[in-house]
């Protein structure tokens, strides 16, 4: 067990709205502090859900007698604060922000493909009911060519005319592409966010959100306030692999993220393709990866992807997401603000003594330093 204590009386007073409520609002409100909890995709909190119900996991995970879940609690428990799942709540009116939880009609059946890594609850802008349309994703690099936004555009507006609906994150370069010209067709688009449905990112892309929202819809499994970190865009590419019915990467680099978004796609069982661009581009190495690694359609035209929506992925062979408890970590620190070990497993939704072992490593790589008083910085700012 770690050094952390759970201070019984506050844990009361943030689980009071399960004693006001029952049924279908008491699971709905459990959820919404599940939410709060937990990082997207804790597979640890998906099964104890599963075999209790959002409520009755609750009161599994505060139980100081429940030897198995005893680690994953240690990760939980620091974020069971009252004000904290309170500034959510209020946070979510504000913006008029909805809760989608499963069972309801609006929400998203696709995502239960992801079984116990599927989202406890989500949070929503906008409405838009989409599981009876085809549904494709268009993803692909921030820093993109011109080439790949006009090919993205195309695509896009070509497969909203046929009734398509276009899924993607909302990032500079690929997606906003996608999402215009889905806009511009008087089509349907979906956009995935990292952070809070409430926050704007990129912040350039604030009027776009709110036009998304106004036919479609913005969400996020993160509640509102929540900040997106690079483990929470990773996280939340499978969200967009596993809403679509097939997924094309557009435009990507090597090591681009939007290969993650394909092995989530391909593990899935998703229709998975990919637009090629010059054998010189470094910003198409990505695409061309898949297409000859990885058994992905080559798309060259909406035409394409259509065909593409009868037929599923081939199962990866090396496509894999190496993402790591480290980069939770090295999200939660700041090159200017000093952390104890205790916020920093807080913030980054491990436990104290996992999080102890991380800095441990990132210490060594170079990636994190302890100050006089044992505090942990970043060696160096975080890129946005």
């Amino acid at each position: 067990m770690t050094g952390f204590v759970v201070d019984r009386d506050e844990a009361r007073r943030a689980l009071q709205g399960l004693r006001s409520t029952d049924g279908a609002a008491a699971e709905a409100y459990a959820r919404a502090v599940w939410s709060v909890l937990v990082e997207p995709g804790d597979g640890a909190a998906g099964e104890l859900i599963a075999a209790h119900g959002a409520a009755g996991a609750l009161h599994v995970a505060t139980s100081a007698q429940d030897e198995e879940v005893r680690l994953a609690r240690a990760r939980w428990l620091p974020r069971l604060r009252p004000e904290a799942i309170d500034a959510v709540l209020d946070a979510a009116r504000r913006a008029s922000a909805s809760l989608i939880v499963p069972g309801d009609d609006q929400w998203p059946e696709r995502l239960d493909d992801l079984g116990v890594h599927a989202p406890v609850a989500l949070w929503r802008r906008g409405g838009g009911v989409t599981s009876d349309r085809p549904t494709v994703a268009l993803v692909g690099a921030r820093a993109s060519t011109a080439y790949g936004e006009g090919v993205a555009a195309d695509l896009a507006a070509d497969l909203s005319a046929s009734g398509a609906v276009i899924v993607s994150g909302a990032a500079y370069g690929i997606d906003g592409a996608a999402h215009r010209a889905a806009l511009s067709t008087g089509g349907m688009t979906v956009a995935f966010l990292a952070g809070g449905v409430d926050r704007a990112y990129p912040r350039g892309h604030e009027s776009l959100l709110t036009r998304i929202a106004s036919t479609g819809a913005v969400w996020s499994e993160t509640p509102c306030g929540a900040a997106p970190t690079k483990w929470r865009f990773l996280a939340r590419n499978r969200l967009i692999a596993a809403m679509a019915d097939a997924v094309v990467v557009v435009e990507a680099g090597w090591r681009s993220g939007s290969l993650n978004t394909a092995a989530h796609a391909a593990s899935l069982g998703r229709a998975l393709g990919a637009v090629p661009g010059p054998v010189t581009s470094a910003a198409s190495a990505g695409c061309h990866r898949i297409l000859r690694d990885y058994g992905g359609a080559c798309v060259t035209s909406a035409a394409d992807v259509l065909e593409m929506l009868g037929r599923g992925a081939r199962e990866p062979e090396r496509l894999t997401d190496r993402t790591d408890d480290t980069t939770r970590v090295c999200d939660a620190l700041s090159p200017r603000s000093p952390r104890s070990t205790a916020e920093v497993a807080r913030r980054s939704g491990l436990s104290v003594a996992e999080t102890g072992a991380v800095l441990g490593f990132a210490e060594l790589e170079g990636r994190a330093r302890r100050d006089d008083d044992g505090l942990w910085m970043a060696m160096h700012s975080r890129p946005e």
